[in-house]
């Protein structure tokens, strides 16, 4: 939204700045991280309130987490989409359609994984959302992502799958991209859900790897970053660092909670969603 702010400019002046993805991704990552300190301790009041006996505490985790963090309410990952879709938002283009496709497949994980957090631990039912209903609804949104995908690329990169060590090698897919996309997107989303239970040891690789598919991202949707790196040239993802520094922002604000001790989890809203 914020990008429309270089119509101000005559191309020397402050507002020329809102035309550079660097800036504005800046600018969403400190917006996220913002928003996760002003709104961080009023969620955790609100949680608290409305969850009598927070997260069940998985049993094959450590023994002290039986007792210390009994209690600890969850859902925090609300605390992370809440900043990464309004920094999105507010500094992204809102006419690339990779920044809706990413923000599709992040809010629909997410809820997701809200209905199973409530479902546990406000209705207090321990079985939450059952397993197949949340893979038929992950594998769901990956295949209307993945299709999306194979529409967005032109068509000599469409239903490719590029291995960046091999350079300018494509293996062509053909159709079959789309349910490698979908095995991709629901791992990756099931594999960080696996990962959550400790305290902020989801969140800190999940801000690694997703800042290094930011950078890839950023220049492979530059023609003369691409042309060096001898990769294939993507027009417009690089509006995807936007997003991924407004994940990463975020993930900081919610950190600043769930460093030990964890005042707050992120639950399978936080740990589907950032997969």
């Amino acid at each position: 939204m914020l990008y429309l702010m270089n119509i101000f400019s005559d191309g020397g002046d402050f507002f020329n700045l809102f035309r550079y993805i660097t800036f504005r991704a800046g600018g969403a990552f400190f917006t996220a991280l913002i928003f996760g300190f002003i709104f961080g301790n009023p969620l955790i009041s609100f949680l608290k309130r409305t969850q009598e006996n927070g997260q069940p505490i998985r049993k094959d985790g450590p023994d002290s987490h039986l007792i210390a963090k009994a209690g600890t309410p969850t859902m925090g990952g609300v605390l992370i989409l809440g900043a990464v879709v309004t920094s999105t938002v507010l500094w992204a283009r809102l006419d690339n359609p990779y920044v809706w496709m990413v923000l599709f497949v992040t809010l629909g994980f997410g809820l997701i994984g809200f209905v199973d957090d409530y479902k546990k631990v406000v209705m207090q039912d321990s079985n939450g959302l059952s397993k197949l209903i949340r893979l038929v609804l992950g594998f769901f949104i990956a295949l209307v992502a993945s299709i999306f995908a194979m529409i967005l690329h032109e068509e000599d990169l469409s239903g490719h799958v590029a291995v960046p060590i091999f350079k300018e090698t494509l293996f062509n897919l053909g159709w079959f991209f789309v349910p490698f996309g979908m095995i991709v997107i629901v791992g990756a989303a099931n594999a960080v859900n696996l990962t959550d239970g400790l305290d902020g040891l989801a969140v800190m690789p999940v801000m690694i790897a997703s800042g290094a598919l930011g950078i890839i991202s950023y220049a492979v949707g530059r023609v003369d970053f691409s042309d060096y790196l001898d990769v294939h040239y993507v027009a417009g993802t690089g509006e995807i660092l936007i997003f991924v520094a407004a994940l990463i922002g975020g993930g900081l604000g919610f950190l600043w909670y769930n460093a030990p001790p964890a005042a707050i989890f992120m639950g399978d809203t936080g740990s589907l969603a950032m997969g």
